[in-house]
């Protein structure tokens, strides 16, 4: 009896740990720039490292001046040698204050998104 008790012990556990990850969404890890940094020369580009791999088509980055205008990356790709790696090359920016506003899809087909604050000097 103690041996069917241990069983079924170790394949709830399992089932619970299984279940969790398997419910786990897509983060996001790191970014460059890093949220709330302040940074010069202007970056040429947005790098958002994510926990998991990233679907192209259904990623998006844009970043915001400190006025609302949008400023569109020219060119989004997944980097080749890491599929979790979103990489946005953006156009010359001014000195000021920007908005990284991202959403993505995942492999397993969940949609994330979010945004953070970063400065030009």
């Amino acid at each position: 009896m103690k041996t069917k008790n241990l069983f079924v012990s170790i394949v709830a556990a399992a089932g619970c740990v299984l279940g969790a990850s398997a419910l786990a969404h897509t983060k996001l890890e790191s970014s460059m720039p890093q949220a709330n940094a302040v940074v010069a020369p202007a970056p040429t580009q947005v790098r958002l490292q994510f926990s998991d791999p990233l679907e192209l088509p259904f990623s998006k980055v844009k970043l915001v001046d400190d006025k609302g205008a949008v400023v569109e990356a020219s060119k989004i790709a997944v980097d080749g040698a890491n599929p979790k790696a979103l990489v946005a090359t953006v156009p010359a920016l001014r000195s000021g204050a920007y908005r990284v506003q991202w959403s993505t899809v995942t492999r397993d087909g969940h949609k994330v998104k979010g945004e953070f604050p970063f400065r030009v000097k």
